[in-house]
């Protein structure tokens, strides 16, 4: 009987991302740091992935999100550029909704994030159709789980339902915008969250500098 080949481990799969990470990186974290940071992304986007697909390729980006963080915590150069960081339970629909409206708005002014306490498997895709149909391409984002290095670089944490699982540290501006879950909400309803939350926005961008 032919014996079944050695699984493959996160590491293996992850080699080629853990290395142009470390090259992009050099000088500033060491290998063993990049390493930690994508396993570890790997691992927690698995604990809530239907489908394992793309999981590779995900990790390296949000380990890329947590390095670039991890980088301006230390003082690394472009520290000027306002940094929000919106919070919901499953990053699907209310936290991605108001970063990509901010980024949408903004263009590059504002260094913009998202994640989740219980982070969904997928974004719903009602959030992505009444996106589009205001002009906002959500791309390729995808749930995130809250992580350390983001909220440690935020000035600004926008809280969006997540109760008393959303992170409190010293010395960031908090807020919190009691939105509707637009879960399980049809389009119509889904708009109208839409359009509370630009409306947030336009109030948050007045109080931003240089936006």
């Amino acid at each position: 009987m032919t014996a079944s080949p050695p699984p493959v481990l996160p590491d293996e799969r992850l080699a080629s991302g853990i290395a142009r990470l470390a090259l992009r990186y050099r000088g500033r974290f060491s290998p063993e740091t990049v390493q930690r940071l994508v396993t570890d992304s790997y691992e927690r986007l698995a604990e809530h992935a239907r489908i394992r697909t793309h999981l590779v390729v995900l990790a390296e980006h949000l380990a890329t999100e947590r390095l670039d963080a991890l980088a301006h915590v230390q003082g690394a150069p472009g520290r000027g550029l306002p940094r929000v960081l919106f919070v919901c339970s499953h990053n699907a629909g209310r936290s991605q909704m108001a970063a990509a409206l901010l980024a949408h708005r903004t263009g590059g002014r504002v260094v913009v994030s998202s994640a989740g306490t219980l982070p969904a498997a997928a974004v719903e895709p009602v959030v992505t159709q009444v996106l589009a149909e205001a002009g906002v391409d959500l791309g390729d984002a995808f749930p995130k789980p809250l992580t350390d290095e983001v909220v440690q670089a935020a000035d600004i944490v926008i809280t969006m339902g997540c109760g008393d699982a959303c992170p409190v540290l010293p010395g960031r501006r908090y807020l919190d915008w009691p939105v509707t879950d637009p879960e399980g909400a049809p389009v119509a309803v889904v708009r109208g969250i839409r359009d509370e939350i630009d409306a947030h926005i336009t109030e948050l961008l007045a109080s931003l500098p240089s936006t």
